[in-house]
């Protein structure tokens, strides 16, 4: 009996050609959209898809679960004074978690996504894997998937490049071959996060002192959630050199700011982890502190209070409170963990 796959059909090119290819290797395929919005565009075009491979093609509606769980916790992470990357907990808790459900109550076996990744298995234990194709590479964003989130799900383009994937749906007629790939966080497609933070929690952005390293006031900032770590550009203020935020304290609504050279850690803590039962701490891995990070080598400790110490053998530029560290064994996705203040 063959088995049936429910891809995730956003209406892009990655997810429709996900389906093709099952479809090439004898599956059953259905599909389903997730509105996470009002805009129902990509929905459509993930139907005309379906329409055209001759399968079904299902909707689900997480507008509701979306708010609540993605961006009500993003907005209140920006507003603590951290950095966010709400795309983690949507893969654990959306595309791989209601995702996973609903396609069980409609007699799926698996589901399978476009993600550039791909799906192993270290003494039982199912595990992420790294893309073949590197600059593609997703699995930075799925280090909160548990082994049974993993275990039922199917990644069909592993093994391909884009361009071969774009050569596939012009193939086969796909009005999503020429879509452009999705930028940065889906619900603030122009990029400015303060204001989407303004909008979804109506906070006032208080005016407070920006502080150099030794605590000495050198100016005034325009609201912490217009600031980020790492950040030089858009600081509202000259100081006659390049000066770098450092860190953001909402307790006293101020900026610290310094030279570059002051961004570097050697250490990180990390919290609210997540590391494979494949695995053994502590252990040599290597380490990436944001999503277009070349992972590090570092030496990786649990502490006693369920917390990981990333000590990385060389010292690490601007790691950003409420981003994701994400631990690798070569090509192989241990864990990670939240970055603490």
């Amino acid at each position: 009996m063959q088995e049936k796959v429910l891809v995730a059909m956003s209406g892009g090119v990655d997810s429709s050609v996900a389906a093709v290819i099952l479809q090439n290797q004898g599956y059953t395929v259905g599909g389903a959209t997730m509105l996470l919005s009002d805009n129902e565009s990509d929905a459509n075009d993930a139907k005309e898809v379906c329409d055209k491979l001759g399968i079904e093609h299902l909707t689900i509606d997480c507008r509701e679960q979306f708010n609540a769980l993605i961006k009500k916790p993003f907005a209140e992470s920006y507003l603590k004074g951290e950095t966010p990357n709400p795309c983690v907990d949507c893969n654990k808790l959306i595309k791989f978690g209601l995702f996973l459900d609903f396609a069980e109550e409609h007699g799926y076996d698996l589901i399978a996504t476009g993600h550039y990744v791909k799906r192993g298995e270290i003494d039982g234990v199912p595990v992420i894997l790294c893309a073949d194709d590197k600059k593609k590479d997703q699995s930075y964003v799925l280090w909160q998937l548990s082994k049974d989130q993993i275990a039922r799900s199917v990644f069909p383009l592993s093994n391909i490049e884009k361009s071969e994937v774009r050569a596939i749906a012009e193939d086969h007629g796909l009005i999503s071959a020429h879509k452009s790939d999705s930028q940065d966080i889906c619900f603030v497609p122009d990029g400015d996060y303060a204001g989407f933070i303004r909008r979804e929690t109506s906070c006032e952005c208080i005016p407070g002192d920006f502080l150099d390293a030794d605590g000495n006031i050198i100016g005034k900032h325009s609201g912490i959630i217009n600031y980020t770590v790492g950040q030089r550009k858009g600081l509202g203020v000259a100081f006659g050199e390049p000066r770098y935020v450092l860190s953001k304290c909402v307790a006293s609504n101020t900026v610290t700011l310094g030279k570059n050279e002051e961004l570097f850690k050697k250490k990180v803590y990390l919290r609210d982890i997540n590391i494979s039962s494949a695995f053994r701490l502590p252990a040599r891995f290597d380490v990436k502190i944001r999503y277009g990070h070349t992972a590090q080598p570092a030496t990786v400790s649990m502490l006693d209070n369920n917390e990981i110490l990333v000590e990385f053998d060389e010292p690490q530029r601007a790691p950003a409170p409420g981003q994701s560290a994400v631990i690798y064994s070569e090509d192989i996705l241990v864990g990670g963990g939240i970055i603490k203040a």
